[in-house]
């Protein structure tokens, strides 16, 4: 599957294997610190260092900071779809809602909530300043939406899930509650407001349950 940004940011394809690997370790390297430190906190010698490359090395995969912030949005971006698609392409049941909501907040409890999501956070810090990344977020954010949404119609072609229900507007619900969960864990390295938010939200998908 084609992921949110890869067009734009693929690496060129007369790079050696070498240069490929070169450049996945920069990558690499700046989505770690930027998970940690922030994207605009983050600087090019903060990621020359903990790549073990030269200015030229760098310089020579990404001509400015922000190319080498698309690809680390692109990066994120791509490993959370696939992480989530193995949790929710087979969604069918409310229980393997409730498996997803525990694996999510067992994943956060491991650093306290402390870094919040890792779309999530350069969301907030990119959308108003670079389109294209803003962008990359968006479709990443849609596609995971839209994987919680067709689990929630297999729960209505099944029949545990009412007709009445919309599965596009309680994947955003869901989502939403997710990623303001994620937020307030961050700020308050606790976890319990994530657990809230995402316990009720699931109340109320519960409250179309059939059976």
């Amino acid at each position: 599957m084609t992921r949110p940004g890869s067009a734009t940011v693929a690496p060129p394809r007369q790079l050696t294997a070498r240069g490929l690997a070169t450049r996945a370790r920069i990558v690499d390297a700046a989505a770690d610190l930027m998970y940690v430190k922030g994207v605009n906190a983050t600087t090019l010698d903060d990621v020359r260092a903990a790549s073990s490359t030269s200015k030229s090395q760098l310089y020579q995969h990404f001509a400015d900071k922000d190319e080498l912030v698309r690809a680390v949005v692109a990066r994120r971006a791509g490993q959370i779809l696939e992480r989530e698609q193995g949790y929710l392409q087979r969604l069918r049941s409310f229980r393997g809602l409730e498996r997803w909501r525990d694996a999510l907040v067992q994943r956060n409890a491991l650093q306290n909530g402390a870094y919040g999501c890792a779309l999530g956070s350069m969301a907030s810090e990119l959308s108003d300043q670079d389109d294209e990344a803003r962008q990359t977020l968006a479709e990443a954010f849609a596609e995971w939406t839209g994987l919680i949404a067709a689990g929630l119609r297999r729960m209505q072609d099944a029949g545990s899930l009412s007709d009445t229900a919309d599965p596009d507007k309680l994947a955003v619900g869901l989502m939403a509650a997710l990623q303001g969960g994620y937020l307030l864990a961050e700020t308050q390295h606790d976890i319990t407001p994530m657990e809230t938010a995402l316990d009720m939200a699931l109340d109320h998908i519960r409250s179309f349950l059939t059976k």
